[in-house]
């Protein structure tokens, strides 16, 4: 079935057609999207920069009645769409429906942050004049999306866009459109007027590179690869545009002597090669001291090979395929990488084949790793986890982080000591004990430190600051 664009209220064609397909069983043709030229890009662009001032001025309530009726309608198709994202992507089908009933929860967290908007009104220091800030809108926003999470952060970026009186210009992930346009054609029920939403679908070459250089987009809110990220800030920053980023991470685990050992070898599987390792908060880094070392490296491996890898809608499938033959080949170039440099491949890193075809491997557990390897230092965004011991609980803080990125770190403990010092001292944007590194809620702030991330947090009531502008007023009275 051929899927359509989203401008200025109508659904329109595009240049050509971009083949959707399953990375579970590459035979399965999800369907074909329409790739938008440049030039549509433009043209929502233009859409949006129109419908902006009336979006501006739209009453609370409007705001929060369409973005509630969109958490309605994801929390009631959750298991359809929840289907269609694990085709697309490869998440095994629990994991899809969870992500779709997380993308309602933020619609419908936003609907009521919609009704939230506050200002400050305050004496002046002066007699006779009253002060106050307002929060608008920063009027025509871009939002480009990954892959590897095709609904929850579209929805994370789409809700507190529109929530706070923005107008949109969504590009999703080219390779999994199929949930993007279909969070697009619920919104498109939503009774928003037109062009305040609009989907364009195709190349970053293209639509993303229109949505960044236009001066009539005031901000631009990515997810993706840091060198991406980079060329992004760049070209935003020169024009005087406002730039949110998260550009992935390479997180550390410490596990302590003392900590619970089910709990670790959980949290070091659980949070690193579950979902194929495709998140960016995996914690892919495992820093052990060494009385606990071998126990929990013999566990890690056990799980590992414990796993089951196969098609994402196989209901016994605990990890589904790479997202792609590219990502699937990244991921053995690194195999290749860390076997070079001498770390030890305790189990995994080979191709499997299924009753389907598709891009699957073994979850790979690597052992007398230093963080020096390139392996350890770069973020794979496959299902391969490094251990590294330190001396100590000081060494393995120091080796955590030793990174440049800081998106997210965990601790796995028991004493209450190590963990407090460890939340004050870990150089990431979040910080777990005693749980994977993979894993946050909605509602709060969501970003990371150093490469990770630039500008503002995303998530919770931290997206407000990306989404609007302050103005101060001042009254003689």
């Amino acid at each position: 079935m051929e899927k359509l664009n989203l401008i200025a209220g109508e659904w329109v064609s595009g240049a050509g057609w971009a083949e959707n397909i399953n990375p579970s069983d590459t035979n399965d043709v999800i369907g074909h999207y329409a790739r938008a030229t440049a030039e549509q890009s433009g043209q929502a662009i233009a859409a949006a920069k129109a419908a902006a001032p009336g979006w501006a001025q739209a009453t609370p309530q409007m705001r929060a009645d369409a973005l509630e009726a969109v958490g309605v309608e994801l929390l009631a198709r959750k298991e359809e769409l929840g289907e269609l994202l694990s085709r697309e992507e490869g998440k095994i089908r629990s994991e899809g429906i969870g992500e779709v009933t997380r993308a309602a929860h933020v619609f419908k967290f936003y609907a009521q942050e919609a009704l939230r908007v506050e200002g400050l009104s305050m004496a002046s220091v002066r007699p006779g004049v009253r002060v106050e800030v307002r929060l608008e809108p920063v009027g025509v926003v871009g939002l480009i999306t990954p892959w590897n999470y095709p609904i929850a952060i579209p929805a994370w970026k789409i809700a507190p866009a529109l929530a706070y009186g923005n107008t949109v210009v969504f590009k999703p992930a080219d390779l999994t459109p199929g949930c993007g346009w279909a969070l697009a054609e619920i919104l498109s029920r939503a009774g928003l007027p037109a062009g305040v939403f609009n989907l364009v679908m195709g190349r970053g070459s293209a639509v993303g590179d229109e949505i960044v250089r236009s001066p009539d987009v005031a901000a631009v809110s990515f997810t993706g690869s840091e060198h991406t990220g980079a060329a992004i800030r760049t070209r935003v920053a020169e024009r005087g545009g406002k730039v949110q980023q998260e550009m992935g991470g390479k997180s550390p685990l410490i596990v302590m002597d003392d900590a619970d050992l089910q709990t670790a070898i959980d949290c070091a599987i659980g949070g690193s090669v579950l979902s194929t390792g495709q998140r960016c908060t995996s914690n892919t880094r495992i820093i052990t001291t060494p009385g606990i070392h071998d126990a929990l490296v013999a566990g890690m491996v056990d799980a590992a090979r414990a796993l089951k890898v196969g098609h994402a809608l196989d209901p016994s499938s605990q990890i589904g395929p790479a997202v792609d033959e590219r990502q699937l080949q990244t991921n053995l170039r690194y195999i290749g990488i860390a076997d070079n440099e001498g770390a030890e491949r305790l189990c995994g890193g080979e191709v499997l084949t299924r009753e389907t075809p598709g891009f699957y491997m073994e979850p790979t557990v690597y052992g007398n790793c230093t963080n020096q390897m390139q392996h350890v230092r770069e973020e794979i965004f496959g299902p391969v986890v490094s251990v590294l011991k330190a001396a100590d609980y000081d060494e393995a803080v120091s080796i955590a982080n030793d990174s440049p990125l800081g998106l997210s770190s965990g601790i796995c403990t028991t004493s209450l000591k190590y963990a407090e010092d460890f939340k004050a001292r870990s150089h990431a944007g979040m910080v777990m004990v005693n749980l994977p590194t993979a894993g946050v809620d909605y509602h709060v702030p969501f970003g990371g430190r150093k490469g990770s991330s630039y500008g503002s947090r995303e998530q919770g009531r931290a997206a407000r600051e990306f989404f609007t502008t302050s103005k101060t007023t001042y009254t003689s009275f």
